[in-house]
């Protein structure tokens, strides 16, 4: 595997991308609203990172960009992945791993009023 694929797949967000677009094409938009806690501009670097290592195909269609995974191009981490994907604690794992590499303003937690007995 080049090095390439593996710095691309060591990100966190890169491998969120990644199971989203496993099944199916996603236009870009899309993929952005599935991460709302993160810029388009930065979900397209994301994106255009996954297709410099040839990890995703690009279909371009009028000015949307839809995308899919090669799971060929991952070899023996497709199956590493796949498994990664299907377990709940790497689910909590990949939230806690977004939300320290989340920029910005993080979003204010609402007070909780209190009820009149």
């Amino acid at each position: 595997m080049s090095s390439a694929v593996l710095s691309a797949i060591a990100s966190p967000r890169r491998r969120e991308i990644l199971r989203l677009v496993w099944d199916r094409e996603l236009p870009a938009g899309e993929i952005h609203g599935a991460m709302p806690d993160v810029t388009f501009g930065a979900v397209s670097l994301q994106l255009r990172t996954l297709a410099r290592a040839a990890l995703v195909d690009v279909r371009v269609s009028g000015r949307q960009r839809f995308y899919r995974a090669r799971r060929s191009a991952l070899g023996p981490a497709a199956k590493m992945l796949e498994r990664l994907w299907d377990d709940a604690l790497w689910r909590l794992k990949l939230q806690a791993e977004l939300e320290a590499t989340r920029r910005g303003p993080r979003p204010r937690r609402r007070r909780q009023e209190k009820r009149k007995p």
